[in-house]
């Protein structure tokens, strides 16, 4: 019972304090690839700081779910982060069928923070709240099914024993066809989900291209804090997924201290890595516009179908 307390314990601490870290990456490789110099990698830590000092302004014609949403928010998005194997294959928390719930934990904070878009009553709210459904009701399909995809490879769908059991290569689907078309699909899932190029970009406020920062617009202080950083936690638990579900290699599959020390060094570099690739991605490509969105996920969507058909096939 100890031991599980202390690894779900430490688990919330890498998630909150490696999710800032993840953000600045990105924009210092962003930055340097426009031959600029860039704020340090640990700008959003200064950022967070500075915003739970200040006071938020709330707006007289909001209601309890304007001041409600970004507390809903982060802890939604911190309980499907425990639910994901970190720098451990076997989580305290995991349980048969914990895909489900990861995706619909991550659901209630998007449809909150949809509502908190409508409920300042802007007109930019509205339209940011508008989109952002259409990209959710795309993009969950698209997720469920790629990770479906691979938890029949490992004939579970907990995650830790997915993770398990791929780490160890134990009673797995060896062809890497259904797993990187899986990987392809859950990838661009990433990228709509956490709000980046080519379907969203978080560095602008343009009316015209935005969707969550539109959404986000009428928060300040503290309360734009705790959705800045619950959208840093959302990004790092996602690149969690594609480092820990289809490459576990170096997670720790026995508590050890040695083994949990490994494990967590190995996961930051892994998340790193990825989040160098977004930073890449985002600057090799522009934003898609609006009408074109629903085309790139339904190519996730077919990924993730294929892999799932593949699998079939490979079985059969």
């Amino acid at each position: 019972m100890v031991q599980a307390l202390i690894i779900v314990l430490a688990q919330t601490i890498v998630l909150l304090a490696v999710s800032p870290f993840i953000v600045g990456l990105i924009r210092k490789v962003k930055a340097r690839l426009q031959c600029r110099r860039g704020a340090s990698v640990l700008q959003p830590y200064a950022d967070l700081a500075k915003l739970f000092r200040k006071e938020p302004v709330v707006s007289t014609t909001t209601s309890w779910i304007f001041v409600a949403t970004p507390y809903i928010l982060f802890a939604s998005t911190l309980a499907a982060g425990l639910l994901v194997p970190v720098f451990v294959s076997q989580v305290p928390l995991s349980f048969a069928g914990n895909i489900i719930a990861l995706v619909y934990l991550l659901a209630l904070g998007t449809f909150f923070l949809i509502l908190a878009g409508l409920d300042a009553g802007s007109a930019f709210g509205g339209m940011g709240s508008s989109r952002e459904a259409i990209v959710a009701s795309l993009t969950e399909p698209a997720m469920i099914m790629s990770i479906f995809a691979i938890a029949l490879t490992a004939g579970s769908t907990n995650l830790s024993t997915i993770v398990h059991k791929t780490a160890l290569m134990e009673g797995i689907v060896t062809d890497p066809s259904p797993h990187l078309m899986a990987l392809a699909a859950l990838f661009i899932v990433t990228l709509a989900e956490t709000s980046r190029v080519p379907v969203d970009n978080p560095a602008t406020h343009l009316e015209l291209t935005m969707i969550h920062e539109a959404m986000v617009l009428e928060y300040s202080g503290r309360y734009l804090a705790l959705v800045e950083w619950a959208a840093g936690i959302k990004l790092l638990v996602f690149l969690t997924l594609i480092a820990n579900v289809f490459a576990p290699w170096g997670i720790a599959t026995s508590i050890t201290p040695v083994a949990i020390s490994l494990g967590l060094a190995v996961y930051v570099v892994k998340v790193a890595g990825l989040a160098v690739l977004i930073g890449v991605v985002e600057s090799m490509f522009a934003k898609l516009r609006l009408f074109r969105v629903p085309e790139l996920l339904g190519v996730a969507f077919v990924l993730a179908l294929l892999a799932l058909v593949f699998f079939y096939i490979l079985r059969g």
